[in-house]
């Protein structure tokens, strides 16, 4: 189907890998001259990956990239010429502690046996570098660890990401903080945080004994609870699913979001990664792809979330385009791989859920803004061409099917009238996001989706790398040169215990 290049997962040098089809499913195979043939699941359903291969775009990347050469990618990483996505979501590690051990996680102080923490003023270069890029400044960030509530001027972090223009802040959390202190949800609502993403990984004890050793699911209910009587006021629920674990949950989990959706804003499915050595009926076993999470949300939904529901996420980039000519700015293109990931917006009425496309022709929206936004760039009236656009909206919209609850329509005219932060937010506020990012590992790592991966790691060292050769390749390098040996005292060990 198509050749790309990989790594070994035993010595990580840069190999051929294919990628093909068979049994309708989609397959890598590479093979090492010293550790011999490695053949890993890419997508487990061929169809769907033809769908989505079509929503392929080329982005504009960074200008003022760090690297003039991509000959030694991944091994040797800052934002080069050939990238090809600026940073949609800047992710800083602020710590490397943590007030829990799971032993699932890679970030872990104690076992380590140092802590990596940047100070104030390195963040602040950190940010600065990434207000910094063109042609499009980053304008979403999330503070990440180790667990970042654990730093006592994580609000004041914040604070200065608002000063220093990012529009978007969020933190990936455990929630314990916020479920043991209603101050201190106050305090980051008060910082202007946006959004917790919520590590949530199912609706029973199960998972979290499983993963945590602990039923932990009771502070995770609280956390939520507080966020939202005392803020912040969005929670994004993040489950890492793994097989056997907690995929008979997927549905559960979507439903108990819909449930809570005047706090609880979506859900993101990250299937696990498999990092180390695993042999391959472990990997067959447990590996869970992107159709594996779409196919779960239509079996245990009845089918209210059917898999035509869902498109890849480089799919609303005409709707970018669209909106940078109507507003003579350039904004943020989710020209991301078609293969990292997987998302469509619910409304949720009675008890039931409605998807976005059971009632509106995406597909034939998108192609009018494509053709159109040619036009808005050119010599036609600008103002007569978008009067265009909003005209014609309605005509996509099959008005008996519509939810009953929200005006949809009054939304998206809202949106692309505006193409302001306000409308959009408004647009999400008012219906349910549920996504699935596949992270890469070293048995399946695609160094196409590299090259266009939106997500990056910013380091103190001043380099910006994408998330997956970050985790696989550099996470151990950049913590060692930034680490200070762990010397927690007794009683502050005492002070982060559950």
């Amino acid at each position: 189907m198509r050749l790309t290049r990989s790594v070994c997962p035993e010595c990580k040098r840069v190999i051929a890998a294919s990628i093909f089809e068979d049994n309708g499913k989609i397959l890598m195979e590479k093979e090492c001259p010293d550790h011999g043939n490695f053949r890993d699941i890419y997508w487990s359903d061929a169809k769907l990956y033809r769908k989505f291969e079509k929503y392929s775009y080329v982005g504009t990347g960074v200008s003022n990239f760090q690297s003039s050469s991509s000959q030694n990618c991944p091994l040797d990483c800052g934002i080069c010429q050939d990238h090809e996505t600026g940073t949609l979501l800047a992710n800083i590690d602020i710590t490397n502690r943590c007030n829990l051990a799971c032993p699932v996680c890679f970030a872990n102080a104690k076992v380590k046996g140092f802590v990596c923490e940047p100070s104030f003023e390195e963040i602040r270069k950190i940010m600065e570098a990434l207000r910094d890029e063109k042609p499009v400044p980053c304008n979403a960030i999330q503070f990440s660890g180790g667990e970042p509530t654990i730093r006592n001027d994580l609000p004041e972090i914040i604070e200065l990401a608002e000063e220093l223009g990012f529009a978007h802040s969020q933190i990936a959390s455990n929630g314990i903080r916020l479920a043991k202190s209603t101050e201190y949800c106050k305090r980051l609502r008060d910082a202007t945080l946006r959004t917790i993403y919520l590590s949530f990984d199912g609706v029973t004890p199960e998972p979290y004994i499983e993963n945590a050793g602990f039923n932990i699911l009771p502070l995770k209910k609280k956390a939520i609870e507080n966020c939202r009587n005392f803020g912040p006021e969005s929670i994004v629920l993040v489950p890492t699913l793994a097989k056997g674990v907690n995929d008979s949950q997927v549905g559960e989990i979507v439903r108990f979001a819909a449930e809570n959706l005047d706090i609880i804003k979506g859900v993101n499915f990250q299937p696990i990664a498999f990092t180390g050595r695993v042999d391959q009926s472990q990997r067959e076993k447990k590996r869970i792809t992107i159709p594996d999470v779409i196919k779960l949300a239509e079996e245990q939904t009845n089918g209210e979330i059917p898999c035509n529901a869902w498109y890849p996420v480089s799919f609303v980039v005409p709707i970018s385009r669209f909106l940078s000519a109507r507003r003579k700015i350039p904004i943020p293109e989710l020209t991301v791989h078609p293969h990292c990931g997987a998302a469509t917006y619910l409304f949720f009425e009675k008890g039931h859920f409605i998807p976005i496309t059971d009632f509106f022709d995406v597909e034939s929206f998108l192609e009018l803004l494509e053709e159109i936004t040619p036009e808005i760039n050119g010599k036609v009236s600008r103002i007569r061409t978008i009067a265009k656009v909003l005209r014609q909206v309605p005509k996509y919209i099959d008005k008996k099917k519509e939810p009953k609850s929200v005006n949809v329509l009054k939304m998206i005219l809202d949106v692309l009238k505006n193409g302001d932060m306000e409308n959009t937010a408004r647009f999400h506020m008012n219906t349910l996001f549920i996504g699935t990012m596949h992270f890469q590992d070293l048995y399946n790592i695609d160094l196409e989706r590299v090259k266009k991966c939106g997500v990056h790691y910013a380091t103190p060292d001043g380099r910006i790398i994408p998330f997956c050769t970050y985790n696989i390749f550099h996470r151990d390098s950049v913590e060692s040169q930034f680490s200070m040996p762990y010397t927690l005292t007794k009683k502050s060990e005492q002070r982060q215990q559950v």
